[in-house]
């Protein structure tokens, strides 16, 4: 889809703290609070993600600056890929 100037990108987010994160931790009995803090011992950056995080990556795809990347991965989730 290239030549009508259609890229193909996707963004893998990581631990992000979203309404679902909190079902999580109930649905295994837990408090929202342990599941950040267990998710934090595997994020480099110390911190969990928010939804921003992602919203910035969707942003940099969408924008026409990004209109050369194509078929990538953005990892949005403090550097656990390694």
């Amino acid at each position: 889809m290239g030549p009508f100037g259609i890229t193909t990108n996707a963004v893998a987010p990581g631990f992000i703290e979203t309404e679902m994160t909190r079902e999580t931790a109930k649905r295994i009995g837990i408090t929202f609070e342990q599941l950040v803090e267990a998710s934090l011992q595997g994020i480099p950056v110390g911190r969990s993600g928010q939804p921003e995080d992602i919203a910035h990556a969707v942003a940099f795809f969408a924008d026409e600056k990004s209109s050369f990347v194509n078929g990538q991965v953005l990892y949005v989730a403090g550097g656990p890929k390694a």
